[in-house]
Parts: structure tokens; C-alpha cells; sequence
């Protein structure tokens, strides 16, 4: 599979809808790879928590409709990033969007751990409660979103529900870059997995954007890893490794906690 991750800068002076005009033709260059992966929360930025509520869109809103049609006329699968959701029935949402290369929606992730603990998304955004996976020609797609990273259980829930590869968009800080890269290559041994983790660049309503966008193999190996500014990252692995490392060494046959087990015979 040939994969690119675009590292989108955010910063203050470009509107939203001139970023969603950029990022539609950056996507579009990206005709003939198999998969593009956004950051997460690139039409706002991650840290931009007063621009949530103005900014919030119907799920099949304008970055909806500006990716669906840059996915089909790329032909690429697409993990659109997230966008701040408005459910009309509820709070926002950080949702992510993912669209298959004919441009229809193959998915919808609504984030699980939001971030900020007493303040920001962690107040502002309501909580997803599913996992999510997509299946694509030559592997099935975990997947999660930034602060979700630093929760393991999310992951061991997508590799049972049959996940190979895990894409994580995230608007991750600067001032914790050595964390970002640590716990990607954690979640892909850990896993057997590979790991695509697509970081935005810039500064974020005063907080610079750590970037280094970075995809692991199952055996925790850096494939490639981007800078800090805007960056296509692309790099080409082969799904099939996935199984090959999980039989050449089995670790995950060997869990014991988290599994179903039956209890003591009365």
C-alpha cells in the first residue's frame, strides 16, 4: 500500500474555508496512493477551543462535502481528520470522517477520550462511545484520534475487532513531541500493528504543533517521520507483515487480562 499522510499547517490568519479549498487540492495531488490520512481538527485547530462552537458543522456539512468530492476525484481512500460535529440532537462532537475513493462515507468516529481534563474539548465536546473499523482492500483500518493514543484498551478493542493498521490523526503539541513518537511506536508493537499518526504543523490559538507525523511497522521500526512544517509524508509498507509478524511471534495469543474468561464451577 502506498500511504500519505498531509501534515496541514494551521495557523491564525487563513479562514476555514480557505484551508478546506487548500487542503480539497492537497488531496487531490495525491491521486494514485491507496490511502490519505488528514490531522485531526485542521478546518480549526485542535487548541482553537473558542472557534469550536462558531465553526461546528452538520456531519454532512461542507468539509463532508469539499472531502467526499476530493476522495472521488483523487480515487484515493481518505481519513478526512476530524471536524468539530454538531448533532442537532446533542452536544459537538470531535468526529472523524472516512471516505472510500468513490467518495461515499465509509465511516464516522466520534472521539472516545476527549482532552483538556476541566476545560476545552473536555467540556466543549460530548464523548463517543464506539469503535470503529474500516475494512479497505488489503487491510482493516483502526481507528482513533489523538489523545485516545495514550489509552491502550482502545487499541486492544480495535485489534480484536480485527484492526491491522491504526490511523491517528491528532493536533498534538509541541512541548510533548518525545510523548507522541514514544507512544505511536508503543501502540505498534504492543499491537502487531502498523501505526499512521498524522499531526497538524503551525500554532493552534498559541501553541505550536509538535508535526512529525509518523508511520511505524509492527515491530515498532520508524518508516518514515516527517519534520515540523507542512509536509506530504508518504511511504509505501506491506500489509501482509501484520500476520506475518503476529505468527512468527504470537505474543498476542498469550493475554490474560481483558479476555472473557469463564468463572469458578460452583
Amino acid at each position: 500500500m502506498r500511504a500519505s499522510l498531509l501534515q496541514v499547517a494551521v495557523n491564525e490568519g487563513e479562514s476555514v474555508e480557505s484551508r478546506r479549498l487548500r487542503v480539497a487540492a492537497m488531496v487531490r495531488d495525491q491521486a494514485g496512493a491507496d490511502l490519505v490520512v488528514l490531522p485531526e481538527l485542521w478546518t480549526t485547530g485542535a487548541f482553537a477551543y473558542e472557534e469550536f462552537a462558531g465553526e461546528a458543522e452538520p456531519l454532512e456539512g461542507p468539509t463532508y462535502e469539499a472531502m467526499a468530492k476530493a476522495a472521488s476525484e483523487a480515487g484515493v481512500w481518505l481519513h478526512a481528520g476530524s471536524v468539530p460535529e454538531r448533532d442537532p440532537a446533542g452536544p459537538l462532537y470531535n468526529t472523524s470522517l472516512v471516505f472510500s475513493p468513490s467518495g461515499d462515507l465509509a465511516a464516522a468516529y466520534r472521539k472516545i477520550h476527549r482532552f483538556g481534563f476541566d476545560k476545552g474539548e473536555a467540556v466543549l465536546m460530548g464523548a463517543g462511545d464506539a469503535l470503529v473499523t474500516v475494512r479497505l482492500p488489503h487491510t482493516v483500518l483502526g481507528v482513533a484520534t489523538c489523545y485516545d493514543l495514550r489509552f491502550p484498551e482502545l487499541f486492544r478493542g480495535l485489534v480484536d475487532a480485527g484492526a491491522e493498521t491504526l490511523v491517528v490523526p491528532a493536533g498534538w503539541p509541541e512541548r510533548r513531541r518525545s510523548h507522541w513518537t514514544l507512544l505511536a511506536r508503543a501502540r505498534a508493537v504492543e499491537n502487531q500493528a502498523f501505526v499512521l499518526a498524522c499531526g497538524t504543523a503551525g500554532t493552534h490559538a498559541g501553541v505550536p504543533q509538535a508535526g512529525h507525523s509518523i508511520v511505524v511497522d509492527p515491530w515498532g521500526e520508524v518508516l518514515a517521520e516527517a519534520g515540523p512544517g507542512e509536509e506530504v509524508l508518504t511511504v509505501e509498507f506491506d500489509p501482509a507483515t501484520v500476520a506475518g509478524t503476529r505468527e512468527r511471534f504470537p505474543a498476542l495469543k498469550d493475554r490474560v487480562l481483558g479476555l472473557e474468561r469463564p468463572g469458578p464451577r460452583p
